[in-house]
């Protein structure tokens, strides 16, 4: 015996939504998260770390959104062209984070600005974390 199956189209049924809201990330308040500091300086070593060849820049992709890996991939394919056009090895600068500065907008959100210096330049990062599915995650990224 085979039982008809139906299509709910109405707006009266919203369980499909629920459903739909239930799978989607989920934010997560500060409090239940580790510190946005610690967090910070450790992503920005390894931003650095991956910049600079001595990483694999999927060890970040947990850490960050889709559009800051993708955009982390390119800024990497690139570097590690001009190096091999220029037949340099990896650098291994180890950077200095000098300063963090954390600013909260709103709950579970963390906005940073970091200052790291290596032995022949200073950078500066920027960046927008966000508790999501009980771990923070980078959704903006600016080395400047």
């Amino acid at each position: 015996m085979t039982v008809p199956l139906s299509i709910i189209d109405s707006p009266a049924d919203t369980s499909l939504s629920h459903a739909e809201d239930f799978f989607a990330p989920q934010k997560t308040s500060a409090a239940r998260l580790p510190r946005a500091d610690v967090f910070t300086r450790n992503i920005v070593r390894g931003v650095f770390e991956v910049l600079a060849g001595v990483r694999e820049v999927e060890q970040l992709a947990r850490w960050t959104s889709e559009e800051v890996y993708r955009s982390l991939v390119v800024r990497v394919s690139l570097a590690k062209r001009a190096r091999s056009a220029r037949g340099m090895p990896a650098p291994r600068d180890v950077h200095e984070i000098r300063s963090v500065h954390l600013y909260a907008p709103t709950d579970g959100v963390y906005e940073a600005t970091v200052t790291a210096a290596a032995r022949a330049r200073t950078r500066a990062v920027a960046l927008r974390l966000e508790g999501i599915d009980g771990r923070w995650r980078v959704t903006a990224l600016a080395l400047l």
